[in-house]
């Protein structure tokens, strides 16, 4: 067969780029909420950094993100540390659990986030509090997220963006919330994340 003939020419790899992204898009998404939190350097703009960090992964697509809120550190003394900037994500990726954990353990090594204290302040934290409906003990990444039906700073940004969310295994976040309560988790409506273009 000659390479002139028309019907057997390569497809141009522009072509095949888009087939293959909007392929990694589209097969069976799953969904995945990640909160992120960060009381160190610029706050609004290492989160607003982890966001756009998720969306530059191949395989998820950032399908909303949720208003800012300032929040008190948990587990130390009143103004031992400076406040939290909290928000909540919605992802649709084809990655499983385990590699999106790799994931936001890499963002959060990019944004120099050191792990040398609990409760310890930090740049940013991103934690996965949900994958599908997925409930799992493992260890290394137990879902939803252990603690997530008791915290005010995860169900009210997490509410904002998916009202009838529910928490596996908890039930859901309207509730949740009714029962947490919304005290001391601030609106910043003065400051806005950008949803990735």
């Amino acid at each position: 067969m000659s390479t002139s003939d028309p019907t057997v020419q390569p497809v141009p790899a522009s072509v095949v780029e888009q087939v293959d992204a909007a392929d990694v898009t589209l097969s069976n998404p799953k969904r995945a909420v990640i909160s992120l939190g960060s009381n160190l350097g610029n706050r609004l703009e290492t989160i607003q950094g982890a966001v756009d960090a998720l969306e530059d992964t191949p395989g998820l697509r950032v399908k909303a993100v949720s208003p800012v809120y300032e929040t008190q550190p948990w587990g130390v003394d009143p103004g031992s540390q400076p406040a939290y900037f909290n928000a909540v994500v919605l992802v649709k990726t084809t990655l499983p659990p385990s590699s999106l954990l790799e994931r936001g353990h890499a963002i959060e090594e990019a944004f120099e986030r050191v792990r040398d204290e609990r409760w310890g302040p930090r740049t940013i934290d991103v934690d996965i509090v949900a994958y599908q409906d997925v409930v799992s003990d493992d260890p290394v990444l137990t879902l939803p997220h252990p603690r997530v039906h008791e915290r005010a700073f995860v169900l009210v940004p997490w509410h904002d963006v998916d009202p009838q969310a529910e928490v596996p295994g908890h039930g859901a976040v309207v509730e949740l919330l009714d029962g947490v309560g919304r005290t001391g988790v601030e609106p910043r409506s003065d400051l806005e994340l950008r949803l990735p273009e």
